[in-house]
């Protein structure tokens, strides 16, 4: 009993971060209509949805489950590895890129390994085998990648080569992740004052709510922000950034006058310094949708700053 609650304790700080935008769509509700059998009922839904499978499993006793056999051993070699990989994922909130690639290299080389990539083949190997050898292979190949990469300085693993100075260039998939144009803000004071300087010189801005543990704003950085459709559609935009890491009082305080529950979060504010209501993008989204909501947000303000001036 003790060891069940302690488990289920630990993986809901896991799932907490990939259910978060539903779980702020929930309580918005709850917020904003004040109707709690409502909200109550939508968060008792998605909890049911989340432990009924489960429990459906322990109810039938095994009988829904196959029965054992040799190939469970490769299915305890799998699961033990994909929780290998769970937790370097884990790390990756905390530890640099290039220590997060250099174990993701020495997982994916010993996964190659058990796959049987290194093992000689009979003539009367099966099918499987043969497979499991050639993926094995791969994965080694892979890994030696990998390291040469984390070794370079590199710290994604989709592009493990990309910091290795090829025809002379010296950029890095790092530097280009980083390469970003925001500034830090860290103050509703000094959010107030940006927002005003941008208002003075006509340009619209762009709050992004990060921290160091959110796995989602280090996606938004490495793939939509980087993105040329999404940088031209910000192209008169000034890009502000709230690092909420250390969740002081100043963090909470600007968390709470836009209700924001965490990061990752971006609020968007007109050429009139006037927040964007509504249009508030929560989690991850990807670079063309991002892109598209963007010129959405700004177009529906121009329109709007023009049949005021008018």
């Amino acid at each position: 009993m003790i060891g069940a609650f302690v488990m289920g304790a630990l993986s809901s700080l896991i799932v907490t971060a990939c259910v978060a935008p539903a779980l702020i769509a929930a309580l918005s509700v709850i917020a904003q209509t004040g109707d709690m059998l409502r909200g109550g009922s939508a968060l008792f839904a998605m909890s049911l949805g989340m432990g009924a499978p489960l429990l459906l499993v322990g109810a039938a006793q095994g009988k829904l489950l196959p029965k054992a056999g040799g190939w469970m051993v490769a299915v305890k070699n799998a699961f033990g590895f994909m929780m290998l990989a769970l937790a370097v994922w884990m790390l990756s909130r905390i530890l640099p890129g290039t220590v997060t690639m250099l174990l993701w290299a020495v997982l994916v080389f010993m996964a190659g390994v058990f796959m049987g990539g290194l093992t000689t083949l009979s003539t009367d190997s099966n099918v499987t085998q043969k497979l499991g050898k050639g993926f094995g292979f791969l994965a080694i190949i892979y890994g030696i990648i990998l390291l040469l990469g984390a070794l370079t300085g590199g710290s994604n693993p989709l592009q493990p080569l990309a910091s290795i100075n090829l025809g002379g260039s010296t950029s890095t998939v790092a530097e280009a992740e980083h390469d970003l144009p925001f500034r830090r803000i860290k103050t509703v004071d000094d959010l107030d004052r940006d927002v005003a300087a941008a208002a003075a010189e006509g340009k619209t801005v762009l709050l992004d709510f990060y921290a160091d543990w959110c796995v989602s704003c280090k996606e938004m950085e490495a793939y939509t922000f980087t993105d040329d459709d999404v940088q031209a559609a910000l192209s008169n935009t000034v890009w502000l950034q709230a690092d909420v890491t250390a969740n002081d009082e100043a963090d909470q305080a600007l968390l709470k006058r836009f209700g924001v529950f965490g990061p990752p979060t971006i609020i968007f504010f007109d050429a009139d310094g006037q927040q964007r209501h509504g249009y508030e993008v929560v989690g991850y989204m990807k670079a063309q949708d991002f892109a598209r909501h963007v010129r959405q947000v700004f177009s529906v303000s121009d329109s709007m700053s023009a049949r005021v001036n008018e």
